[in-house]
């Protein structure tokens, strides 16, 4: 049986998970991929495609005589005239999709999957020779997030917020808050060349991005918030503070790991 998503793509929150995930990440994602080289005419598969945004991305390098492809398990979010192609697939039970492709890439996808080290190696073997797999994943499971906040009170409830969704809810669910530090070994043992990681972290203050990632995981998780214990006041209080600019808290690590076949 597959284990739940814990932030479904039919959940009315999900559309604004995806501006507020492309907001934060893209900037980086595109420089890497803009380190591949040139993607003109180039296969491209976007895995767990999400908004679309680096699909997207893709495309227009690609151009007219590449192919990008974006998958999802749910493509509800993914528009159908950005210049890519659009599939519904799962990825722990389907093949990969044909054919064989000159970067793939996933973000923010295998660490929610527990077979993620069989998805990448299969991911890997659907690469063309000299082919790119590029995976993207945050590893969270670190505590003291806080930066800066308006008091106390405010500093322990964000980080006991954060220990109840890194601890409890996304292992629950079958991810693993960890497993971005394990990526580039199985890429390894995938049997992958010239594999790099790269990682960045930087600061949300509250009303960026990164910290009003928080009301929308409670939009998405609050049920899992209030049976670990937390309090509607506990849960007004945390959409309050992520777009409060005196909170302050340090973003997950990005762990963005390359291999070529």
């Amino acid at each position: 049986m597959r284990a739940a998503y814990s932030f479904d793509n039919d959940d009315p929150a999900a559309a604004q998970r995806h501006v507020l995930l492309a907001e934060m990440l893209d900037p980086f994602t595109f420089e890497r991929l803009a380190g591949i080289g040139d993607l003109t005419g180039r296969r491209c598969l976007e895995v767990g495609a999400g908004g679309g945004s680096v699909a997207g991305w893709l495309a227009a390098r690609a151009g007219p005589h590449g192919r990008v492809l974006a998958t999802d398990l749910n493509p509800r979010h993914l528009p159908i005239d950005q210049g890519y192609a659009v599939l519904r697939h799962d990825l722990t039970s389907e093949p990969v999709p044909e054919p064989s492709w000159d970067v793939i890439h996933a973000r923010l996808v295998l660490a929610h999957l527990p077979a993620r080290a069989t998805i990448l190696g299969r991911l890997a073997d659907a690469l063309a020779p000299g082919g790119i797999l590029l995976v993207e994943e945050w590893v969270s499971a670190y505590p003291a997030v806080v930066l800066a906040a308006p008091d106390v009170a405010a500093a322990d409830l964000v980080e006991r917020y954060h220990r109840i969704v890194v601890g409890k809810l996304l292992p629950a669910n079958g991810a693993d808050p960890a497993w971005g530090g394990r990526t580039h070994a199985a890429m390894l043992a995938a049997g992958l060349g010239d594999v790099r990681t790269e990682i960045r972290a930087e600061s949300w203050a509250g009303g960026t991005a990164g910290a009003q990632l928080i009301a929308v995981n409670v939009a998405q998780v609050g049920a899992g918030l209030r049976a670990a214990g937390l309090t509607e006041a506990d849960l007004d209080r945390l959409c309050e503070l992520a777009g409060d600019p005196a909170l302050v808290i340090r973003s997950h690590f990005t762990y963005s790991t390359m291999g070529r076949r």
